[in-house]
């Protein structure tokens, strides 16, 4: 009878079976090589990133391309700015003075940027007013820009990285 199939007379290759299961596994191309991730995770690990070890600022202050910007946090939502140009305008000539606001909400975001022409004008005004209350709140003041401390060049070349820069266009090449 050729419509009935007895499952006894089928014959089975079993050495041709195990290739075709082995072949399969294998996969070549990007995100297929677990072996790849967990060396490039291993770099990442190994490699030396710089820490900030405590919230004091361990670097001297830095100046911006056109002045010296100082960081004001913790204002208060409903602050006007020309309640803060006053406070900080008896300090020196402000330059500059970007008061964000929450597109949302338009209240302030709570902080400021504000720019002096001199170091001198910035350093008194971070002198006077880090700490202190203003519209009821506790700000802080510091240099938007601080110079890091800088590394030394055996630290920069003993490093684990392999000098491919960021990315781009030839990103994976050598891998």
């Amino acid at each position: 009878m050729g419509d009935f199939l007895d499952t006894n007379e089928m014959i089975v290759d079993d050495d041709n079976t195990e290739q075709v299961k082995a072949s399969a596994t294998k996969r070549k191309g990007r995100g297929f090589g677990q072996q790849t991730a967990d060396y490039h995770h291993d770099e990442i690990n190994q490699a030396g990133f710089e820490s900030v070890e405590n919230n004091e600022a361990t670097g001297k202050a830095q100046r911006s391309v056109e002045g010296w910007i100082i960081l004001v946090t913790g204002l208060h939502e409903e602050a006007p700015e020309d309640d803060v140009k006053e406070k900080f305008a008896e300090f020196g000539d402000i330059k500059s003075l970007h008061l964000n606001l929450d597109r949302r909400t338009g209240f302030v975001k709570g902080y400021a940027l504000i720019e002096y022409e001199t170091f001198k004008e910035s350093k008194a005004a971070v002198d006077a007013t880090n700490g202190t209350e203003f519209l009821g709140k506790l700000i802080q003041t510091d240099f938007a820009f601080i110079r890091g401390q800088s590394a030394s060049k055996s630290t920069l070349q003993n490093s684990n990285t392999r000098g491919r820069g960021r990315g781009g266009f030839r990103r994976g090449a050598g891998r």
